[in-house]
């Protein structure tokens, strides 16, 4: 007898066989005892092998995984992506591998973790040099420190010998007390050098840093002259500290691409921290594996000082290179507009700072015509053309730009002079150095023209009147660059509201209208 629920395949219609071979399923169907039976068809509820097929067709086709047009990058660095697999949502790499089933993600992960513990989130490209520099100066420097305090250490402890605890004590409170004061002087006296003069002074104060270890390594040599030596030492160290926390916040604010000062910053003091501990670190190695030979050890920070010392400079050296201050100093300004009056645009904040290098020794002196920013020097000689020059101005003036004579030993040297009126903006300043090389360029062009006079320090009627037109000429071309110029230079990153001028350069002049 045959079950009410069977569908009889001799029809074409529902004559699936071939498709189900090729499934390898068998669809069997057995009368249920406790189902009552219907004279009238199935429920619809009941579904044909013909449905069956169909909804597997269809499972099988959403089982495929859709990748979603959704990227997530997160705050780690990784970048994922959203996929379907037909039951659940999930995340995945852009290379495919689950977050969690594959160790090289793991191994990923962590060096996403080291780098966000230690480096800022955005940066310069060129940072990742400026650390892997700072890092060999760091391990290095603080090797050093710590054979440095050793060899301190073993000193007073020599003096005890001779002399009372107290009086080690005395000593060493009367060098940090001097340490102290001549920082105070020190800063004082030299605080516009830090904005202008950079990574000059920063390197000499290393250079200064590292001569006041050596002192101290000698300290055990010389034990009656602990507190010379030491003053001396931390005289030297205080001020090369200045120096470091002086010059800090420029540097950190060059890497701050994305105003994140802060973050920069608090980077920079985990760094010099983990460093710092991987010197230590080195140090109480080496004296671990000399700890046998009481002789090697103590004549171990005489060997490592002159080769931890070069690796140190070189060190600072090497990353103070890849500093770009986007200040703009009057060294550096007059790098930008000699490159934009010779080929025509402006030079990036890299550029100028490969150019300007760390700068030991100034090269404005062997140039022809140098261009000087201040007053004029009652000890030169002063030419007439700068007397009709003061005369000539008028209120509206907020600059001049004149002609100087000043003597390098019996070589008398001729140089240009520009004058900053009190109350003059920092477009004026560009403006008036704008003119100034200008006025250079011609001259320099002019000297080598047979017939020319080249030099305009006489008095005579002809080459004042040379000289007024040169000047307004230049003035005219002066105005007329301007405005692109300051565009171009706000555009490729220069920093344009102030002019960081030096104590002499700060110098002003006010007009008196009788």
């Amino acid at each position: 007898m045959q079950s009410p629920f069977h569908i009889p395949t001799s029809n074409p219609t529902f004559n699936f066989s071939s498709k189900w071979q090729k499934h390898n399923k068998v669809q069997i169907f057995f009368p249920n005892p406790c189902f009552p039976r219907f004279s009238k068809p199935p429920p619809k509820s009941l579904k044909t092998s013909f449905q069956f097929e169909y909804e597997e067709e269809k499972m099988e086709k959403q089982v495929e995984p859709t990748l979603l047009p959704v990227v997530i990058k997160q705050s780690d660095g990784c970048v994922s992506r959203y996929f379907w697999d037909g039951n659940d949502l999930k995340l995945v790499f852009v290379d495919g591998f689950d977050k969690f089933d594959d160790f090289g993600d793991v191994f990923r992960r962590c060096k996403m973790g080291v780098r966000n513990f230690l480096l800022p989130r955005k940066i310069n490209e060129n940072y990742l040099e400026y650390v892997k520099w700072k890092f060999l100066h760091r391990v290095f420097s603080s090797a050093l420190q710590v054979l440095a305090t050793q060899a301190m250490f073993r000193a007073i402890g020599i003096g005890y010998a001779r002399s009372l605890p107290s009086a080690a004590a005395l000593n060493w409170v009367l060098k940090d007390g001097l340490g102290r004061l001549s920082r105070c002087i020190y800063t004082a006296s030299l605080a516009s050098a830090f904005d202008t003069n950079l990574k000059r002074v920063r390197f000499l104060t290393s250079v200064v840093f590292s001569l006041s270890i050596g002192l101290e390594l000698m300290t055990p040599a010389f034990p009656q002259y602990f507190l010379l030596l030491a003053s001396i030492a931390n005289i030297a160290k205080q001020i090369s500290l200045a120096c470091y926390l002086a010059t800090g916040t420029a540097v950190h604010r060059s890497f701050a691409v994305a105003d994140n000062l802060g973050e920069v910053s608090a980077k920079a003091q985990i760094q010099t921290v983990c460093f710092d501990n991987l010197g230590l670190m080195l140090a109480a190695a080496l004296n671990i594996i000399l700890k046998n030979n009481q002789r090697w050890q103590a004549g171990l920070p005489f060997v490592v000082y002159p080769i931890f010392t070069a690796i140190d400079l070189y060190g600072i050296y090497q990353s103070l290179k890849h500093v770009h201050l986007q200040t703009i100093t009057k060294d550096r300004l007059e790098i930008i507009i000699d490159t934009w009056i010779q080929r025509g645009y402006v030079p990036s904040p890299a550029e100028v700072s490969k150019r300007e290098g760390i700068n030991f020794f100034s090269t404005k002196d062997r140039l022809k015509w140098p261009i000087r920013i201040g007053c004029l020097n009652s000890r030169f000689q002063i030419p007439k053309i700068s007397m009709m020059t003061m005369r000539s101005l008028c209120k509206d003036d907020f600059y001049f730009v004149c002609t100087e004579i000043c003597f390098c030993g019996f070589q008398k040297r001729e140089g240009i002079l520009l004058s900053i009126r009190e109350g003059a903006t920092t477009s004026d300043i560009i403006m008036g150095f704008l003119q100034a090389c200008y006025i250079r360029e011609r001259l320099l062009c002019n000297m080598k023209k047979p017939g020319i006079l080249e030099v305009y320090d006489n008095n005579s009627h002809q080459n004042i009147t040379n000289w007024f037109n040169l000047a307004a000429e230049c003035k005219e071309s002066a105005r007329e660059g301007m405005k692109l110029l300051n565009e171009k230079m706000v555009e490729i990153g220069w920093s344009c509201k102030n002019i960081l001028l030096s104590t002499n350069e700060q110098t002003r002049f006010s007009f008196i209208d009788d």
